[in-house]
């Protein structure tokens, strides 16, 4: 298992596409400026040992370098004690709506940056509950088993976007049916979804499927996202954003179906609450939860970690040293070896 204690300075890699760009846009000016002052074949004559073989050879060498210092920077570490850890607490499943409704931007930044924010702060706040996500639109998917791993819990939310589903639609049931094989413990007194949704449903037997939840001892506790007014769904086409539009072609404007949400959590023995206020809803999780009983249950989990980053800062010094030594022009030994036969006899 590995950790990264400073992903952000993962952005200095985007120096490398840079490097490479002004080293090709110099390779190019030198081209030009050697053909306005001599043939190709005299240079060649005047400059035997030139090789751009040995400049490319540099460049990689300095790509390598700036990798390796970035990923010293983020210090990956890798845990070295696995060990066996008793725990109190409730299983949760969160279902995120991933359709493409939730790109709506009638709460800022967007309807499904939201429900991720709404996640990630709930995560923040949680200890000892075991954790799933489950992700849905026109089919549901699993996105991370259940776990104490809330690190790993972080990082699959981050790749959550609406392009997970190919299939578009909105299907609340699948999303609850999906969910309920995630409760593999059946010695668990408590076990909660929350679904995160704007709460637009383009299938039946929804209802149905939350009571079917409720008398198998799951509560549904439904988050909305999103505003009554409404607003139209962005979508980005031939790199120029334009909103979705009806056979007619009109702009299609989605708006928050509080109402939906609300018989839902009814059905399903629970609440429902909007989620316009990240405390708001964080706060009414972590009260929720507080407020049942805990089972008993155990969990590996690595309790020491060692930092890794000194194994990347030494290939870049190793890196370093290599490109001083590293001429730009052919050495004697390797002329020497006459790899391609190009010695004049």
């Amino acid at each position: 298992m590995y950790q990264l204690e400073n992903i952000q300075y993962f952005y200095g890699l985007l120096i490398l596409p840079i490097l490479i760009l002004l080293f090709v846009m110099m390779s190019l000016w030198q081209k030009r400026a050697r053909k306005r002052y001599a043939d190709a074949t005299l240079l060649k004559k005047l400059s035997p040992d030139s090789s751009a073989g040995k400049r490319v050879t540099k460049l990689i060498l300095m790509l390598l370098v700036f990798a390796c210092l970035t990923l010293a920077m983020v210090n990956p570490k890798m845990g070295t004690k696995l060990e066996t850890v008793t725990r109190k607490g409730v299983d949760v499943v969160f279902a995120i709506d991933v359709s493409k409704s939730m790109l709506a931007e009638d709460i800022a930044p967007s309807r499904i940056e939201k429900a991720k924010q709404l996640l990630s702060r709930t995560l923040d706040e949680l200890d000892n509950d075991r954790i799933g996500i489950v992700v849905y639109a026109g089919n549901a998917y699993p996105q991370l088993p259940i776990t104490t791993d809330y690190s790993a819990a972080r990082t699959f939310l981050k790749t959550i976007s609406t392009d997970d589903i190919p299939t578009q639609g909105t299907a609340i049931a699948d999303a609850i049916d999906l969910s309920m094989e995630y409760f593999d413990n059946e010695d668990q007194k408590n076990r909660v979804l929350f679904i995160i949704s704007d709460g637009e449903d383009h299938e039946s037997g929804t209802e149905s499927a939350a009571e079917s939840a409720a008398k198998n001892g799951v509560q549904i506790y439904t988050i909305g996202v999103g505003n009554s007014k409404g607003g139209p769904i962005p979508i980005r086409r031939n790199g120029r954003e334009e909103y979705k539009k009806d056979r007619e072609g009109n702009v299609v404007v989605t708006r928050l179906d509080e109402d939906n949400l609300k018989k839902i959590a009814k059905a399903g023995d629970g609440e429902y609450i909007n989620g316009a206020s990240t405390k708001r809803v964080v706060d009414f999780v972590k009260e929720t939860l507080g407020g049942m009983e805990k089972t008993e249950f155990e969990s590996k989990q690595f309790s020491e970690y060692k930092d890794q980053f000194q194994w990347f800062l030494g290939a870049a010094l190793l890196l370093l040293l290599l490109d001083s030594l590293a001429l730009e022009r052919r050495t004697a030994w390797l002329k020497k070896l006459n790899l391609f036969g190009n010695n004049d006899e």
